[in-house]
């Protein structure tokens, strides 16, 4: 389908709010059928002069030797698949791959989605969405305190306009309040929210009861108007309370309203620990080779072609070999265990700290904590992390206008009672003073 009519008819028959989801930019976008479409249809021929790539001559590659020996540890095949280019949409054998890595954490009996397509990392996941679903004025809810990033990927970017409603109250997570905030737009309008759970900055995920309820409320927001959720699953499985679900909400929403439309942006980052690898996923809500997976994948495929070409195939051939490793489930678990650690010394520090300071806001998984001052020390963050780094050779993110993150996942466990320490003495060093 190179043609973004019959593409765009083909959406909006499967899915009519989905139609109606798509930016100018996502509405235009098709996959041509320009090099990378010709050379997969030459693909096992006797001769292939289709793709600009230096090989032998029968499709392997021609490398510098030094090149070829940083990836002597690879199998042969595995080998050459990581010297040349990669398809637009990803190495096959690792898409299938990772599908079966996600729906090890899915419920029994979750339905069948898309075979997800491969991005350069979670960000590049993130912006794919926003270009095919975002655009000039497109409401986008985010619960707050959120990764900053957003405002770049979908307002500076696109032109959304980026809504941050508070997700915590006195009372815990605020269940209802995409629902609340789209109730204020007109009706019927397209709009998009971001769940990340768990999340960055505040390493919180959602217990059962809050799940469901977060799941009813965007079912109801989805009757006013077409709703695509954003999973944003960077932290998937990094969960450390028996209580807490390791899967994804994505599942739970995937086919739960006509009008609800989840997509699940995940990958190997933090999930396999490989941060420089840059092996993102992106997955939508529809029965793999079905029409309209297959349009929206041309899609994808095109704004892939004309920004990045096609996703790099060493990290891809690196990250198929994690996977298809016998002991990689059990590699998983002791990174896991290792956070569990740092985070159960965490919450036993934060235990010891003198009222008046600053509160910890709920967290249970994910790589983060956040702590917000007390507005009466009239402490701004930054002027907390700018001390923390002059006087305590300690550094944390600050977070407008009151909020520290802590990662204590780059803190040792043994480190960490005396990293709260530091933040206990910057701050009652600055709130003396203020004078307060």
């Amino acid at each position: 389908m190179s043609d973004p009519a019959t593409v765009n008819d083909v959406i909006r028959a499967a899915s009519p709010a989905l139609d109606r989801l798509l930016s100018p930019l996502g509405r235009r976008a098709v996959f041509p059928a320009d090099i990378p479409f010709q050379a997969a249809q030459a693909r096992g021929k006797e001769m292939n002069a289709t793709i600009g790539q230096i090989t032998d001559g029968d499709g392997r590659p021609l490398p510098l030797e030094p090149l070829a020996d940083g990836l002597r540890g690879l199998p042969e095949g595995l080998r050459d698949r990581g010297l040349l280019y990669s398809s637009v949409e990803g190495i096959p054998e690792l898409r299938r791959a990772w599908r079966q890595w996600q729906r090890r954490l899915a419920p029994e009996g979750a339905a069948p989605v898309s075979l997800p397509l491969v991005t350069v990392g979670l960000t590049h996941g993130l912006s794919l969405v926003a270009d095919l679903f975002g655009g000039e004025g497109r409401p986008v809810v985010v619960p707050w305190p959120c990764w900053g990033n957003y405002r770049q990927v979908f307002q500076l970017r696109t032109g959304a306009e980026l809504l941050e409603v508070r997700g915590f109250d006195g009372e815990g997570y605020r269940c209802e309040a995409v629902e609340e905030v789209l109730a204020e737009r007109p009706e019927q309008e397209p709009a998009l929210a971001v769940l990340n759970l768990p999340s960055n900055p505040g390493g919180y995920s959602l217990d059962r009861a809050e799940r469901r309820r977060v799941r009813e409320s965007l079912v109801r927001a989805a009757h006013h108007r077409p709703l695509l959720v954003l999973c944003d699953d960077a932290y998937a499985g990094l969960v450390y309370e028996e209580e807490i679900p390791r899967a994804s909400i994505f599942w739970e929403l995937v086919g739960s309203h006509p009008n609800l439309v989840p997509v699940k942006v995940d990958g190997v980052t933090k999930e396999l620990s490989f941060f420089g690898g840059r092996v993102g996923f992106l997955t939508f809500p529809f029965e793999p080779e079905s029409s309209v997976a297959e349009a929206l994948e041309s899609k994808v495929k095109c704004l892939l072609r004309g920004t990045l070409g096609s996703p790099v195939a060493v990290s891809q051939a690196l990250s198929l070999r994690a996977l298809g490793s016998p002991g990689i489930e059990g590699e998983v678990e002791r990174i896991r265990t290792v956070l569990d650690r740092r985070y159960r010394t965490l919450k036993e520090a934060l235990a010891t700290v003198p009222p008046g300071l600053f509160r910890s806001l709920p967290f249970n998984s994910g790589c983060f904590a956040l702590l917000e001052l007390r507005e009466e020390l009239g402490i701004t963050a930054e002027q907390a992390r700018l001390h923390l780094l002059e006087n305590r050779s300690t550094g944390l993110v600050a977070i407008a206008p009151r909020f520290l993150r802590i990662a204590f996942c780059s803190v040792r466990e043994s480190s960490v009672p005396d990293l709260v320490a530091r933040i206990v003495s910057g701050v009652e060093e600055l709130a003396g003073r203020s004078g307060a």
